[in-house]
């Protein structure tokens, strides 16, 4: 018994004693999505990278979800491809990226229809003004055609996804 106990002692010490090595003292780097991937019929968006979610999050939408963002103020998130490039440091929400919307077939609809596309669709936290009991999120679609989280998801959301980076809204 006192032998083992002995070398039991010896190795924490020889362990102890060790300098660390460039592996042993590594940092992992903070996850960075390569992209978004909202799912409008399940109040889903995730965070991408390659073929790996990582982070997932119910969302709440512009209060008529169903269809295709057709003109300004119709209240509906618009569906396809788009680029979350810039991040809105003055936004009436706790922090927003702002989605590219309209693109260039979202703009040629409009024209077709004679309406206006809209704009400012965005990621983003709570209103800043309105208390988070009020709003009913995320039980309740309450944006003007907007993607919503959380505060604190918003936090991760912001941390993990880059100027540029891509946005697939489905149906």
């Amino acid at each position: 018994m006192l032998h083992a106990l002995a070398t039991v002692i010896a190795l924490a010490l020889l362990t102890l004693s060790t300098t660390p090595t460039a592996a042993d003292t590594k940092v992992l780097a903070p996850l960075k999505a390569d992209r978004v991937v909202v799912l409008k019929s399940e109040r889903r968006l995730m965070l991408m990278q390659g073929n790996r979610v990582l982070r997932a999050y119910r969302i709440a939408l512009g209060r008529y979800a169903i269809g295709h963002k057709i003109k300004a103020g119709d209240n509906r998130t618009p569906e396809g491809e788009y680029i979350l490039d810039r991040r809105v440091k003055d936004s009436k929400f706790y922090r927003a990226l702002h989605i590219s919307y309209p693109n260039w077939y979202d703009r040629t609809q409009a024209e077709f229809l004679g309406v206006p596309p809209g704009g400012a669709i965005m990621i983003h936290g709570q209103p800043n003004d309105v208390p988070k009991d009020y709003v009913g999120h995320p039980k309740i679609d309450w944006t003007t055609g907007c993607i919503a989280v959380t505060n604190r998801e918003m936090d991760e959301i912001w941390a993990m996804v880059a100027d540029g980076t891509e946005i697939k809204i489905y149906p």
